[in-house]
């Protein structure tokens, strides 16, 4: 009877450690890892010393994931290419049975561009901010879970904080779906100055494969640049009517809360034969398309949750 009320208990706080890990991290599967490594420690814990379960499962995970930032800062060093989150990817139409996540990504501060600068912090940065400005947690807990004093705690948020303030805003989902469709439709056309003007002036697009496919290597600025690139990969995939190209299927999805994209084509061949896939998640600022994020490594399309 106790360990099914302490496994219910559990179960109540599941979607916000979800989000806590998510955010950490950037990654759907470390996120889900922290978690269950979580359920084993209180499964091993003395109840009687935990006075507030949320609090403690809280720090629970956020300790695991200062290891998950560690280990994947080493990984960044040897990676190909740009370093992306990974996407939280639902369909348009609402399951039965609603991913944890998905409900949670709806929020402005999960928002693939503010996922995104997330990203460019530095792993302590990273946890400062999220503790103390997502969860207001109190800086002296976040000193004990860095290692650090709580005044190099609350510097760490300062820095952070200043480094997304320029995130942009999400804006209304009517004002993103009509960008980005624009977008698809002038790309669709094979027109480049269509699929200029569909962008912002200060746009940028960025890759991330791990060199598994084609996309960009460094980040395209402008909307000349990106227009050209993004034309170049409609013509290989075949989103611009070509016959010549791979089997492509197109389907539009919930990217981290708003409309994006998720292409899954096959080669031919191929044997045996394999279906590949890439997410495309956009930010709309100004009534145009300012940033596009195309993610296409395979090892970070684990939170794509079609049905």
């Amino acid at each position: 009877m106790v360990a099914a009320l302490l496994a219910d208990l559990f179960e109540s706080h599941r979607a916000h450690l979800l989000s806590v890990g998510y955010r950490l991290t950037g990654s759907v599967g470390d996120a889900e890892d922290a978690v269950q490594e979580s359920w084993l420690r209180l499964a091993g814990a003395h109840q009687s010393e935990i006075e507030d379960l949320r609090a403690w499962l809280t720090t629970v995970v956020s300790r695991i994931c200062v290891d998950r930032l560690r280990s994947a800062a080493v990984r960044r060093e040897s990676y190909v290419g740009q370093w992306l989150p990974e996407p939280v990817v639902t369909a348009i139409t609402p399951s039965s049975t609603p991913d944890p996540l998905d409900a949670v990504v709806r929020k402005q501060e999960y928002r693939f561009a503010a996922m995104v600068v997330l990203e460019t912090l530095t792993p302590p940065q990273r946890v400062a901010f999220v503790l103390h400005d997502g969860l207001s947690v109190p800086f002296d807990e976040i000193a004990d879970i860095l290692g650090v004093s709580a005044d190099a705690a609350r510097q760490l948020a300062v820095r952070a904080r200043k480094a997304v303030a320029h995130t942009p805003p999400a804006v209304p989902n009517d004002e993103h779906d009509a960008a980005v469709q624009r977008l698809l439709t002038a790309l669709g056309s094979g027109d480049i100055s269509a699929v200029a003007a569909a962008l912002h002036p200060d746009s940028t697009m960025i890759g991330d494969a791990n060199g598994t496919t084609a996309t960009a290597i460094n980040v395209v600025g402008g909307a000349d640049r990106i227009a050209r690139f993004l034309l170049g990969l409609a013509r290989k995939y075949g989103l611009d009517g070509s016959t010549d190209t791979p089997s492509v299927d197109l389907e539009f999805a919930v990217v981290n809360g708003q409309l994006g994209l998720v292409v899954r084509w096959s080669v031919a061949g191929d044997w045996p034969s394999t279906h590949r896939t890439r997410v495309m998640g956009f930010t709309v600022r100004d009534g145009l398309v300012w940033g596009a994020y195309d993610v296409a490594n395979p090892a970070k399309l684990s939170g794509v949750h079609l049905g």
